[in-house]
């Protein structure tokens, strides 16, 4: 209708961007601003804190200053939105009429490529997923995409190009997605976008993935395949290891089709760039690496639940608070003892490297040759410190080359990325000669000279270009140097020359006709101008013509100066379309050797993470531990990772422990020194060693009180045996590591309330998966299993559990800590598979109910029958009043057994009401079975016969 806000020239463009980029939040460039209109507007102020107003009347409207996209893109792409970015592609001053317009670009979750946006040490992929369960139908649809028990994933990082596939169990396509760092999962649309299936659900809500349904037809077979053959130019995948129709390649190919729809042009943007004339180099893709498919046969697995419990990445702290799985590796982490050391103590020079170190981590090595080679190269470093600073230095120039490539590619670069690029390169090369002294870096300096040979004289021809400092963008010029080229030291020389024409030009006219308080100027708005006060405008000679008033002065102009300005703004033009074609020359340039900049960062990689390795080893007095084929593990004086930098930050140090499973161990007796720990409270404790055999039981039982180190202790197990298969020094004084398949981990206090699990159900879930998994090479780490139900249940499923593992022939190396010590009769009952660790404590007074007691932190073989627990609730702040009415209660609580019922109970009629001063004398009693059992009977449904069996099943009780 007449007058309807939605109908002008403007809305309507805005609507036709708006329908081709369906399902986008489309950033609308309107001078100083990127608005969005109707429900774009309203969900985004909703979600990000955005002001909402009115365009006018009836549609809503919001937007942010275009100098601060960046920022908010980054707050959007968090939120899980899509966002195409339309912009400007002429100023409206320079156009009559409707200004024309072209979406530039398009920012999803997982297609991040802009350096303002990503995080530098972390992978940001987007990923494919399909079932493989079943037989395809035309569209490569499962007929039971529901229940697939396989899935195939493909995910691609589009700021390095990275491509990979994997077809693996649906269970475990949580933990491939959280390997890649997938952010955005496509799946195929059944028409109903509205629900996920749910073996795409339970694989992304855990990890916050935005999913997104595509069409069905870019999945199949077909359409697949030759998606992929085109964009790599090959007639075939078998170069790359993939067949032409697996599930895999489903996967692949539509997540190719959608990479290249968000990140280059289509036909649409193309005609509108075309049409205003306006030179945008789009995207090409350039740099993206054939699919390549994971091999999980040639590393130690680690799920997302084991990674999540031994805090590789992240606290447990930070994921109950919410942290996203993109958030730094921080304190308290693994990863964090590496990221956050200085540099020369454990941490990584380039932003290449931290990502190279984070997958060591996360994914160490399985295979015993591949660990021993990179072990060497870390030794080397760790001898040879001079070669090491050496190398940092060189290391701490290089830029992030993987990701720069990729802007290049993808048509995001700016001045300082291809300078940037270029002394990278030049550095790189000098990484690769300084390391020709060291026999064990021969096969990475290979790889680097023969790379940096590849791209010949285009990073001197780089450097010698540009200027040394280059501009963040383009948009003025200032990359190129003078001399460069003589088209744009014409346009320049002109340029320049504008401000002494100008001041000869006003000293003239000051003495043609005598007016003093004449000035010549210029702004971007009015151009160049005369500008006179009011008080001689009156008198201006006729040859000035009026050009504008201002409050206090008159402006004016001349033909003469109207011609120079027209040469001037003609030079700046040209000048500055002159340096877009010649940085346009030198990304073109780069872009043939992008297969080469990307071997360039995978050694640079390689080396700065192993470089790292070694400086932690040598700061912090590592060893590097013996790797074995045989099921065993060996540590003497070993040291939390975590805890021990934390503890020397802050001034103290780490109590050595030893651990031995299936493993040879030596006898003899530990001395504890008591100033280490409890600060004189005591002179001396020692604790015997238990003679070892020269293998030792592969489970370990470990009681203990609360906060006395259990948990910290199981945990150190496994860091020590995941650093041990990346290739890593681990803190101890030495350690022998039997081949290790994968690292289980039950730790914790978990629930999934959105599939309806309790916490109790998610520990038994995990639980049941170590049990039917886990094999005798792998590492076994289970905490109070157990302890989420009643004491009599969790009792009896921990009795089983370690039975189950203990008993079998290829008993995998466990260790359970527990405060049910009812099990410690396992190593009687099981002789040979079973030991009993405990933690050492301390009270003071010794005896008392309310004696203090000292955490001494050191495992000693052996058992524990208490847990301690009251002490603690004192040390945590508990009433006075609440603890020793707990110490009343504690006393009179035993457990007995039902033999009629094979029944379990705690006993809590010896409890006394606190009000009593003492018991009645006939009130303290332990019912007897047999009593119970008469309870039972009922006497008007027995036969004779059957009263005389239950009469003589109750006199056995009575003798029992």
């Amino acid at each position: 209708m007449a007058g309807d806000p939605r109908e002008t020239p403007a809305m309507q463009q805005y609507y036709r961007f708006k329908k081709r980029y369906e399902g986008c939040i489309l950033l609308f460039r309107i001078g100083d601003f990127y608005e969005m209109f109707d429900d774009d507007a309203v969900t985004v102020s909703k979600a990000i804190g955005l002001t909402l107003t009115q365009r006018t009347a009836g549609v809503p409207m919001a937007g942010m200053p275009f100098h601060q996209l960046e920022t908010y893109l980054r707050k959007l792409t968090v939120k899980g939105f899509r966002v195409a970015v339309c912009e400007q592609l002429m100023e409206a001053s320079a156009v009559k009429g409707l200004v024309p317009r072209a979406v530039t670009r398009v920012i999803t979750p997982g297609t991040l490529v802009d350096e303002t946006l990503l995080e530098t040490d972390q992978r940001v992929a987007v990923g494919a997923i399909v079932a493989v369960e079943g037989k395809a139908d035309a569209k490569g649809v499962s007929a039971r995409a529901g229940n697939a028990q396989r899935v195939a994933i493909a995910s691609v990082d589009v700021s390095t190009g990275d491509f990979f596939v994997c077809e693996c169990l649906a269970t475990a396509a949580i933990d491939e997605l959280s390997r890649r760092g997938v952010r955005e999962l496509l799946y195929i649309s059944d028409g109903n976008d509205k629900v996920v299936p749910s073996f795409v659900r339970d694989a992304a809500s855990p990890l916050n993935i935005a999913t997104l349904p595509r069409p069905a037809w870019h999945f199949r077979p077909q359409e697949a395949l030759q998606t992929l053959v085109t964009h790599f130019a090959v007639k075939t995948l078998a170069g790359f290891g993939l067949r032409d129709g697996e599930p895999a390649v489903l996967a692949a190919g539509a997540l190719l089709r959608y990479v290249q729809e968000t990140q280059t042009a289509g036909d649409d943007e193309s005609r509108e760039v075309a049409a205003a004339g306006v030179m945008i180099r789009r995207g090409t893709l350039a740099h993206l690496r054939a699919p390549k498919r994971m091999d999980t046969s040639r590393h130690l697995i680690i799920d997302a639940v084991s990674l999540r419990s031994l805090e590789v990445e992240r606290t447990m702290r930070d994921i109950v608070m919410g942290g996203s799985a993109a958030s730094k590796g921080g304190d308290g982490t693994l990863l964090g003892i590496f990221q956050l050391a200085p540099q020369g103590q454990g941490s990584c020079r380039t932003p290449m490297g931290r990502r190279m170190l984070r997958e060591w981590l996360c994914m160490p090595l399985c295979e015993r040759g591949a660990i021993e080679q990179r072990q060497t190269a870390v030794a080397s470093l760790v001898a040879d410190r001079t070669l090491s600073e050496q190398l940092g230095v060189i290391l701490a120039e290089i830029q992030d080359v993987a990701r720069i490539a990729g802007r290049v590619s993808l048509a995001r670069a700016t001045p300082r990325d291809i300078v940037a690029l270029a002394k990278s390169v030049q550095a790189a090369a000098q990484l690769a000669s300084a390391a020709a002294s060291a026999p064990a870096l021969a096969g990475l300096r290979e790889v680097l000279v023969k790379a940096t040979q590849e791209l010949g004289e285009l990073p001197a021809d780089i450097v010698r270009v540009c200027v040394e400092e280059p501009p963040a963008h383009l948009r003025e010029g200032g990359l190129i140097r003078d001399g460069v080229d003589a088209e744009l030291d014409e346009a320049r020389l002109l340029e320049r020359d504008a401000g002494s024409w100008l001041a000869a030009y006003q000293t003239k006219l000051i003495a043609e006709h005598s007016l003093p308080s004449l000035k010549v100027g210029y702004n971007k708005v009015a151009g160049y101008f005369i500008e006179l006060p009011l008080a001689q405008a009156a008198t201006a000679p006729l040859q000035l013509r009026r050009m504008q008033t201002l409050r206090n002065a008159e402006r004016f102009t001349t033909p003469e100066l109207s011609d120079f300005e027209r040469k001037v703004t003609t030079a700046q033009g040209r000048g500055l379309e002159r340096e877009k074609q010649l940085f346009q020359q030198l990304c073109d340039r780069a872009i043939v050797h992008t297969g080469a900049l990307a071997t360039i960062a995978d050694a640079v990689a390689a080396l700065d993470a192993t470089l790292a390795l070694a400086d932690k080893a040598h700061h912090r007095a590592w060893v590097k531990p013996v790797l074995t084929d045989e099921p065993g593990l060996s540590v003497t004086q070993g040291r939390h990772p975590v805890l021990e930098e934390a503890l020397i930050g802050s001034g103290g140090s780490c109590v050595a422990n030893d651990m031995y499973l299936g493993s040879g161990g030596t006898s003899g007796e530990v001395t504890l020194r008591s100033d280490e720990v409890t600060k004189g409270r005591s002179d001396e404790v020692k604790g015997k060693g238990a003679e070892r055999d020269a293998v030792t039981p592969s489970l370990a039982l470990l009681t203990g009180p609360n906060m006395a180190g259990k948990s910290t202790y199981i945990r150190q197990v496994a860091l020590l045996t995941l650093l041990a298969h990346a290739g890593s020094f681990v803190p101890a004084s030495a350690a022998t590591v039997g081949m290790v398949d994968r690292i289980f981990t039950r730790i914790g206090a978990d629930d999934a309330l959105h599939a309806g699990q309790s916490t109790f159900m998610v520990e038994m879930i995990e639980t049941a998966n170590i049990l039917h998994h886990a094999t005798g090479k792998s590492l076994v780490i289970l905490d109070e299993v157990g302890r989420g139900t009643s004491t009599l249940d969790g009792l009896s499923l921990a009795w089983a559990i370690v039975e189950f593992l203990a008993k079998r022939d290829d008993a995998p190396r466990t260790l359970f800590a527990t405060h049910y010590h009812e099990l410690t009769d396992l190593e009687e009952r099981l002789p040979g598979k079973v030991q009993n660790l405990h933690v050492a404590v301390r009270e003071w007074p010794a005896g008392g109910d309310h004696a203090e007691i000292v955490f001494l932190h050191r495992i000693l073989p052996g058992k524990t029958d208490r847990s301690y627990g009251l002490h603690v609730a004192r040390l945590a702040g508990m009433p006075k009043d609440v603890v020793t009415r707990a110490n009343e209660v504690l006393k009179t609580l035993a457990v007995h057994t039902d033999t009629g019922k094979s029944k379990r109970r705690v006993d809590t009629s010896r409890i006394a009401d606190k009000a009593e001063a003492q018991l009645a004398l006939f009130k303290e009693f332990i019912p007897h079975p047999a009593i119970d059992a008469l309870r039972e009977v009922k006497l008007e449904e027995l036969t004779p016969m059957q009263a005389f069996d239950t009469l003589r099943a109750m006199r056995e009780l009575l003798d029992d």
